[in-house]
């Protein structure tokens, strides 16, 4: 019997790992549907593997939620990851998140090609004259 009435004991933790599994899918949508503007076009599948010890978890959304589901740097969907990896490594499972539409490569593509929403790089102009004189540059005296 533990003193601190806060904190489970070691056997209780240890029989809900065996009887609970976490429900992946349910905890994916949880944690993105607050970036995506329509979270109804989330798609997710949940695969298990190797006697249930490695999880796949793929998902897919609208290519206009990219930038507010992965976050600056890719911070969201790092937290996404690090939470269902620690849900899975309670009870014993691997867990891997697969995101499809994901332009991993789009820096590789080749320059000639050009996608119609792309804008068109800026126009540089030369620079303009100015009108006021510009200063003399005077020589300082040599001491000697």
């Amino acid at each position: 019997m533990s003193l601190n009435k806060s904190v489970p004991e070691q056997s209780v933790i240890y029989s809900q790992r065996s009887n609970h599994q976490p429900n992946y899918s349910e905890l994916v949508r949880f944690l993105l549907q607050p970036f995506l503007d329509a979270p109804n076009s989330l798609s997710l599948d949940c695969e298990m593997l190797n006697g249930q010890s490695k999880v796949w978890i793929r998902l897919a959304f609208e290519e206009a939620d990219k930038g507010r589901a992965f976050g600056r740097g890719g911070r969201n969907i790092q937290a996404v990851r690090t939470v269902i990896e620690a849900a899975g490594k309670a009870v014993g499972q691997s867990v891997h998140l697969d995101i499809y539409g994901s332009n991993a490569g789009a820096a590789e593509r080749d320059s000639s090609e050009t996608d119609s929403d792309s804008k068109p790089a800026p126009r540089i102009s030369p620079p303009r004259p100015s009108s006021a004189p510009k200063p003399a540059i005077k020589s300082r005296p040599q001491f000697p």
